[in-house]
């Protein structure tokens, strides 16, 4: 597989044969796994959350494990723990599932935040500490959670600091008439079909080479400066108490760049970064009291706060300040 593009369509087609519609957010998984970003999803029980999450893992070759999110875990079940074998008289270390290429945590919400924050250190540093040893996690390392609205009963709030460390957070709705209908014909020719169903068809050495050529797209200046506006409306808004912060920035750099490659471009163009706006900022900014007695929603408030800036000109405007891929460096 030779580039981000071939590697994309490969996810996409692979799971398009259990997941039906939800092309965004395929993209969005694609796109964190190959800038060692995670992914949270939100949606009501029953639209295909844990189902996207899975068949994504399973279309690579990688390690994959799915941690189901109860208020009763703690964090070790999560990390692991020191286990004292006594016929042996030493401590042996029983890993976690985090100690996985993919992890899936279901219903991540579920969970007290105190057993939530058990995954900040592997998501920011990709290592896990226990009882005082780090350990490294595998390389590459996607988080991919999923989580049911605040309105549902029985769910914790995700700690902020937690939030923020997602590099996305997509939305997944009740689907379409016509999609339920596609859905309603496969699984009544087939009521046993699931992400088992998916098999691998990229592995470690495709995501590394994605992730080496994601490297090398072209950011021009007015793209980044682009970016630091839209950024910038946030902190400014009345609408928002608190705006995006530089690590949202830094999301959309490498989010955007990954967008452009996967869409066989070598240039960051407006519509990337525009695309990636909401999954970037909604689960990182937060309403003022105001907004909240208004009931305006996140997703509104960011959509007019990226439609007031305006984007910078011509495709011509990207790519001029561009390297010469025909001139070797020397």
């Amino acid at each position: 597989m030779s580039s981000p593009e071939a590697l994309y369509e490969a996810i996409l087609a692979e799971t398009s044969n259990v997941v039906v519609g939800n092309e965004d957010v395929i993209e969005g998984l694609t796109i964190a796994m190959i800038t060692d970003g995670h992914v949270l999803l939100e949606g009501v029980p029953g639209v295909a959350k844990t189902t996207i999450a899975n068949a994504v893992a399973r279309a690579t070759d990688l390690s994959y494990s799915r941690i189901q999110m109860t208020p009763d875990m703690v964090p070790a079940d999560i990390t692991g723990t020191q286990i004292y074998r006594q016929q042996q008289g030493e401590f042996e270390l029983q890993r976690g599932p985090v100690f996985a290429n993919v992890v899936v945590a279901d219903e991540i919400n579920r969970a007290t935040p105190k057993t939530q924050s058990a995954l900040l250190e592997s998501m920011q540093e990709s290592t896990v500490t226990i009882d005082g040893d780090s350990l490294a996690l595998p390389d590459p390392f996607l988080v991919v959670a999923t989580q049911n609205p605040l309105e549902m009963e029985g769910v914790f709030e995700l700690p902020e600091a937690q939030r923020d460390r997602f590099q996305l957070k997509y939305v997944v709705d009740v689907p379409e008439r016509d999609n339920e209908r596609a859905i309603l014909d496969r699984f009544d020719a087939d009521p046993d079909l699931d992400a088992a169903a998916i098999s691998s068809v990229v592995d470690a050495a495709d995501i590394q080479a994605a992730r080496d050529a994601v490297q090398g797209i072209h950011v021009a200046a007015p793209i980044k400066e682009y970016v630091l506006d839209i950024v910038a409306a946030t902190r400014s808004s009345s609408a928002l108490q608190h705006g995006g912060s530089p690590r949202a920035s830094l999301a959309f750099l490498s989010a955007s760049k990954a967008r452009a490659a996967i869409h066989g471009r070598e240039y960051v163009i407006p519509d990337d970064v525009k695309a990636l706006a909401l999954p970037v900022l909604r689960h990182r900014v937060i309403r003022s009291t105001d907004a909240e007695l208004a009931d305006r929603a996140v997703d509104d408030i960011v959509t007019e706060l990226v439609d007031s800036v305006t984007p910078p000109g011509s495709d011509e405007t990207f790519t001029s300040e561009a390297p010469d891929p025909s001139v070797a460096d020397n």
